[in-house]
């Protein structure tokens, strides 16, 4: 199929003043992301703002908050003992004008129950680019993409750079800086001296890593909506459900509604793949490790600062209890992550320094990234507040599932989910699943 998406123009944008930072070393939570894909986000709105302005309002604005993130305007680079760092070097960063005349916002959000279209994918630079590329090309790219009635604004970082934290508050501060804001609201913190920084050195394969999954592997992607009330409901089910459970749940521990929201995933998920009850399967969290160390890192520590924490327990037992069951091992498992589990992360990983292994190894894993509680509809350039969050093709594969805010905020919750085709289709008829779904 021909592309939607033409190209209108391309060019670097440098930062509006010289850069003063020092080198930053890539830190334990940052060298295994080298082997993915750039992450790739962006924000839809309904406004057709004017051209050409707006594109050289979002030039000039994108090189003003480069002086705030100089990072971003750096490139990655390793030294004769094998450490990795980002130099602030001022290479500057890529910004693409694009335009899908023949695509509407409506095109982009569809209705409930249809999969994420496809042309999505064209709104972002640096498809599935590996992270190690950041030696060599910018860690950040752009892309502006004008629409029938509408515009969408995507941004592809390198992830060996920034988490989910430090992309969502450049992103703000991009939009702060549109909007003419005479001082930021929140600056990135730049230091390098915490339990992440450490002495060890990854070894890089010749050539650099590639992901570990099959990109071109048939999944479908679909973004299910939970409103507060149906959210609460469920938080509400798990947290007062009275029939039996093991033992090794602390009935009087509060399970939050997100943790709720992915039990209910992780049994939908496992029902529709349809394993027998001995097969083990995997929930991945990613968490923020910024409060869970000691002493707390700043909560604007630019970089990555997370972990992912697993929780295994065999398909029988995911679906033979009640939803309580697997929310509480959930619960468990990110209730003891404090610094002593994180720094004992730290210290595994440097005893065995490699990549982050991405994907869907066993057929039975599910991965959980992004949150709820980013702050991604505060990016208003001057014309009002996004209508939906949306994400490209990188780090997807059958189980990895996002979570974004809704767009109603108060609770609400989208999950972005990346699915099999025979799995999606299991889910979408599951009964548990589904009534907590909004628009179907």
């Amino acid at each position: 199929m021909a592309p939607a998406t033409t190209l209108l123009d391309s060019c670097k944008i440098f930062p509006a003043g010289k850069s003063s930072s020092s080198d930053l070393k890539l830190s334990v939570s940052d060298l295994p992301m080298l082997s993915t894909h750039y992450i790739q986000k962006g924000c839809l709105y309904d406004t057709l703002p004017p051209f050409p302005h707006f594109v050289s309002l979002l030039k000039s604005s994108l090189s003003h908050t480069l002086t705030h993130f100089p990072p971003l305007a750096g490139r990655l680079a390793t030294d004769s003992t094998g450490h990795i760092y980002v130099t602030c070097n001022d290479a500057g960063v890529d910004f693409v004008h694009a335009a899908a005349a023949g695509v509407s916002v409506g095109d982009v959000l569809r209705s409930p129950g249809d999969d994420v279209p496809d042309v999505v994918k064209e709104f972002f630079a640096f498809d599935l680019t590996v992270s190690y590329r950041g030696h060599f090309m910018p860690l950040l790219a752009v892309q502006v993409t004008e629409l029938a009635d509408g515009v969408f604004v995507g941004c592809s970082v390198n992830h060996a750079v920034t988490d989910g934290t430090s992309l969502w508050n450049f992103f703000n501060t991009f939009a702060e800086v549109a909007r003419g804001v005479e001082r930021i609201t929140r600056g990135p913190e730049f230091s390098r001296d915490s339990v992440f920084i450490s002495p060890a050195v990854l070894k890089i394969p010749d050539g650099g890593p590639e992901v570990t999954f099959d990109v071109d592997a048939p999944v479908r992607e679909k973004i299910f909506s939970f409103t507060r009330e149906s959210i609460l409901r469920l938080k509400s089910a798990v947290n007062n459900i009275k029939s039996e459970v093991n033992g090794d749940v602390d009935r009087t521990t509060e399970i939050s509604s997100f943790q709720s929201l992915c039990a209910l995933l992780w049994r939908a998920v496992t029902r529709a793949r349809k394993f027998p009850s001995s097969k083990t399967t995997t929930f991945r969290m990613a968490v923020n490790c910024r409060h869970r160390v000691e002493p707390n890192l700043d909560p604007f520590y630019f970089g990555n600062a997370i972990q992912s924490i697993p929780t295994y327990a065999t398909a029988g037992d995911v679906l033979s209890g009640d939803i309580r069951w697997c929310a509480g091992k959930l619960n468990k498992n990110v209730r003891a992550h404090g610094d002593a589990t994180v720094r004992r992360c730290v210290e595994d990983w440097e005893r065995d320094p490699r990549c982050f292994p991405l994907g869907n190894f066993d057929g039975a894993m599910i991965t959980m990234g992004s949150s709820p509680r980013f702050p991604m509809y505060d990016n208003d350039f001057g014309w009002g507040r996004p209508v939906a969050v949306r994400s490209g093709r990188a780090n997807k594969f059958d189980g990895k599932i996002s979570a974004f805010p809704g767009r109603e905020g108060g609770g609400t919750v989208d999950l972005e989910v990346v699915l099999a085709p025979e799995t999606m289709a299991g889910i979408e008829s599951d009964p548990e699943f589904m009534q907590y779904v909004s628009g179907f």
